[in-house]
């Protein structure tokens, strides 16, 4: 069977930049185990099955792959879909048209808002499906350190310290001292099985942070390693970026209000990302969080599985 599929470059709004996504438009009547084989044979950091949705009001069922599992919700293949369905559906030359759509997930139905504008990239922004929350873990910062190649005294800026958030995909965030310590990074994935906690079922992957960035506007500079997800380094991942938000709000202790935030990755790979964060807190809580990127089509194709 013919399926067709479009690749997207996420969280940049220039090509052979940002993360790329893989999207089969035509997702129905594969098994799981051949998704998890087709995710495997693309070899990108995620590939989107779409599939038809449960709920008629829905957009799409989609279902997330790495090259080695399936993932209950990811942020760039959000972003990258929601705005591939809307171009597939509309154009790319649609004159401009905003759009909301809500995409089923495993984690569950995903509410995005899409922004199309002609000779533009187009952009897709979503409330977190969950909020951040903290896993208690005692961590080894010294097994951290061994495995990032880094000294113990890396680790760790004001109030920040290593520990476990997640929003959907639980991530060991690791806080770095500065940008250098961070651009010094040689991971060790074998160090990393040896020191990183199991939670949910799965080896917990390595989010690591810094104040400040490259970019002017950056907030905070990171990179993603994930041994469990069969990713070397992640250009952007917006789950992560996701379990930050509860991070920053609790170490922070972010004040009510509306907070944005630019959060760059990729640079060290030579494919720099730009992820947009809003927080929104209440009462000392965040009452909203919502995750934001641009996406760029640099391929299409069909599949003849």
């Amino acid at each position: 069977m013919a399926r067709n599929y479009s690749i997207y470059d996420v969280f940049t709004e220039r090509k052979l930049a940002g993360n790329p996504l893989a999207v089969i438009f035509d997702g129905e009547g594969l098994t799981s185990e051949a998704m998890q084989a087709i995710a495997a044979e693309i070899n990108l950091s995620e590939t989107v099955f779409v599939q038809g949705a449960s709920n008629p009001a829905h957009s799409a069922r989609i279902r997330i792959f790495t090259p080695a599992r399936e993932l209950p919700f990811a942020g760039h293949p959000t972003v990258g879909t929601a705005v591939a369905l809307a171009e597939r559906t509309y154009g790319t030359e649609s004159g401009g048209l905003d759009l909301v759509s809500v995409l089923e997930e495993n984690v569950g139905p995903v509410r995005c808002a899409v922004r199309l504008r002609d000779g533009e990239a187009g952009f897709a922004e979503f409330d977190l499906p969950k909020k951040s929350v903290r896993y208690d873990y005692a961590l080894d910062r010294q097994g951290i350190a061994d495995a990032l190649s880094l000294k113990v005294t890396d680790i760790g800026f004001e109030n920040h310290v290593p520990s476990v958030w997640g929003a959907g995909v639980p991530f060991l965030i690791v806080p770095l001292h500065n940008l250098n310590a961070v651009e010094s990074i040689d991971f060790d994935p074998q160090l990393w099985e040896r020191t990183a906690p199991l939670c949910e079922g799965s080896l917990t992957s390595a989010y690591v942070y810094c104040r400040g960035g490259v970019h002017h506007s950056a907030k905070f500079h990171a990179r993603m390693f994930s041994p469990d997800m069969g990713i070397t380094e992640d250009p952007a991942t917006g789950s992560a970026v996701a379990a930050l938000s509860g991070a920053v709000h609790h170490f922070d202790g972010l004040p009510d209000g509306h907070h944005p935030m630019m959060v760059e990755q990729g640079v060290e790979m030579g494919r720099p990302s730009y992820i947009h964060l809003h927080v929104d807190a209440k009462d000392g809580e965040i009452s909203r969080a919502r995750i934001g990127g641009q996406a760029v089509r640099v391929a299409s194709g069909i599949l003849d599985l």
